[in-house]
């Protein structure tokens, strides 16, 4: 079985290899790259906010390294704060894994003036790339069709409505320097371009940290196909086939597979092909995603992520290559030591994201809070690649992904019944998950035929029979007492220290699903009081005391996990009386307006 296979593994030498290698992020990456370290004999060391002081991450690396702070802003952002934790740690290498830094040029410089490797493209790459008009042109330059779209930054909402009205809605505005749908609207017609031009702007830079938007036709019917590949320093660069990424919901991807399906062999050769035309226009090494949209036979250029792909592990387990392997040899001043002849895909791999999210009614709520569970299916060909163990703590200010169930099959009919029952298997207590939803997806006909488009979850299934996650049992303790993990910090540098103690009457913490239900919900059925069903930051409040408003109207934007939902009035009536300000922090079930 070709999962189990990889003709470069016999070769894990440290020769040449790095000493240390800093990992610039947090969560599941963090962790498959700290796994990968160790699979190479490399030592592996941590960075961590505040909030992550006993992250799984942490806990796994040989050394740890605190930024401080909470937010993203206030820790995996500061370039000064990692700065600081490599010349600590003495590493000689940095791997940002993915978003945060793992596309920031000016990151990449400031690592390389360290005299540290980074684990990635050159910087003049990521530019080029990383800012999607530039890579536009690159593509063109390559000979590959982009998308229709514009050539220069929105500056204003009057463009796109220009834009739309010359070429039809919908129109896309996205992140310039962004990927993942972060900072992406779909606008559908004017009237609504400058709301979404506005909200754009602020999850760019809450996730970025820069606001530069373009703007691209959106193609509603469209399959959303991306080609991995590997380029060395040596001038080698070669493909190793496609995903498809269609299954996706608010423009973040739900479900991946590799390799892309139901499309002509000639089809997804071309794309290989366009694919390494673009790397190699722009000088790429490492590893990188060329992403295309696909409709009616035709492919075009969508963009280029300079970096590992959350969805990576499917490709891994339809070639046998390790792919943070490859990075780490690259990086090192390795040559490739596979040639685009030595590709070959076997069978079919499907990888399902678990976010920490609520998809009862098709919501997709923000769900973040302890895990009591976490008990991932095991088995012939399936992996788990977690960022969480059953303890830990989902934070509001991270992205919100729990680890991803990905599984091989010989064809993709095996591969779709094996993902069934592996989530089936899977349990996860104490925080709502995205498993009913994963599971309404791969039963669905469309699914199993490849007839799903990157429209088609919002447009075609219904997830209003999905239940609400049920109160999780509360943990218990064994008889030897609970295990407490003191903390200490020296210098900058972390400790652990483990205790065994007898529980406390107080320890027990609610599930997240009995937190929600202490408070009424946002869309409650009349209720008079107008409350948030999450954690997060009050980002824009769109009504006034005295104001008339109708059951369902939009009064406050929250921001939770990087990503902007409406809270919404449970009734008709008169805003009686606003209990919040922008920029305020709620909790779940906190009431943010009355309703007279």
């Amino acid at each position: 079985m070709t999962p189990q296979c990889n003709s470069g593994r016999a070769q894990l030498s440290n020769a040449g290899m790095f000493s240390k290698v800093l990992v610039a992020n947090r969560g599941e990456i963090a962790v498959r790259v700290i796994r990968a370290c160790r699979d190479l004999g490399i030592t592996a060391a941590a960075v961590y906010s505040d909030t992550d002081r006993g992250a799984m991450h942490v806990r796994l690396a040989d050394e740890a390294y605190s930024l401080g702070g909470e937010t993203a802003a206030e820790s995996y952002l500061r370039t000064d704060a990692i700065v600081a934790a490599i010349e600590r740690s003495g590493a000689d290498a940095v791997h940002p894994g993915y978003g945060f830094f793992s596309e920031n040029a000016d990151f990449a410089r400031a690592v390389a003036a360290d005299g540290v490797t980074f684990i990635g493209p050159p910087p003049e790459a990521i530019e080029v790339m990383g800012d999607k008009i530039s890579a536009r042109e690159a593509a063109v330059r390559a000979g590959v069709d982009p998308v229709p779209g514009t050539a220069e930054p929105i500056s204003s909402p009057a463009e796109v409505e220009a834009f739309g009205a010359a070429h039809g809605w919908p129109v896309a505005v996205k992140a310039a320097y962004g990927g993942g749908g972060r900072g992406m609207k779909v606008v559908r017609a004017s009237a609504d371009a400058a709301d979404a031009v506005e909200s754009a702007r602020r999850e760019s830079l809450a996730y970025f940290g820069r606001d530069e938007l373009y703007m691209e036709r959106y193609f509603d019917a469209a399959r959303h196909v991306e080609v991995q590949v590997l380029a060395d320093a040596h001038g080698s660069c070669i493909h190793l086939g496609t995903r498809d990424c269609s299954a996706q919901r608010r423009h973040q991807k739900l479900i991946e597979e590799a390799p892309a399906p139901a499309i002509d062999p000639g089809v997804l050769a071309a794309m290989g092909e366009a694919a390494v035309a673009v790397a190699a226009g722009c000088g790429y090494v490492n590893a990188g995603t060329v992403e295309f949209l696909y409709a009616d036979g035709a492919f075009y250029y969508l963009e280029m992520n300079t970096r590992l792909q959350v969805e990576h592990p499917v490709t891994e387990m339809v070639t046998g290559i390790d792919l943070v392997e490859q990075q780490l040899r690259v990086a090192a001043g390795e040559p490739l030591a596979l040639t685009q002849a030595d590709i070959a895909l076997d069978g079919c791999s499907i990888e399902v994201r678990v976010n920490a999210e609520d998809p009862a009614g098709g919501a997709f709520l923000p769900c973040p809070g302890p895990i009591d569970e976490l008990r991932p299916a095991q088995g012939y060909a399936t992996r788990w690649d977690g960022g969480y163990e059953a303890g830990d703590t989902v934070s509001p200010h991270y992205d919100n992904l729990i680890g991803k169930l990905v599984v091989w099959g010989r064809d993709r009919g095996v591969a779709i019944g094996r993902a069934q029952r592996a989530l089936a298997e899977t349990r996860v207590g104490g925080v709502a998950t995205t498993i009913a939803a994963a599971q309404a997806i791969l039963a669905h006909a469309d699914f199993a035929a490849a007839a799903h488009s990157t429209r088609w979850v919002e447009e075609r299934l219904d997830f209003a029979s999905l239940p609400e996650a049920p109160p999780a049992p509360a943990p218990g303790a064994d008889a030897s007492g609970v295990r407490h993990e003191i903390e200490a910090e020296v210098d900058g540098k972390r400790f652990r220290v483990a205790l065994w103690a007898p529980e406390a009457a107080g320890d027990e913490q609610p599930s997240a699903a009995r937190r929600r239900a202490r408070g009424p919900s946002s869309l409650g059925g009349g209720a008079a009081e107008v409350a948030v069903p999450m954690q997060g930051t009050i980002i824009k409040l769109l009504v006034e005391v005295g104001d008339e408003v109708s059951a369902g109207q939009p009064v406050a934007v929250l921001e939770a996990m990087k990503m902007e939902n409406n809270i919404a009035a449970g009734r008709s009536g008169t805003i009686a009386e606003i209990r919040v300000e922008v920029g305020d922090s709620v909790g779940a079930g906190d009431t943010i307006a009355v309703i007279a």
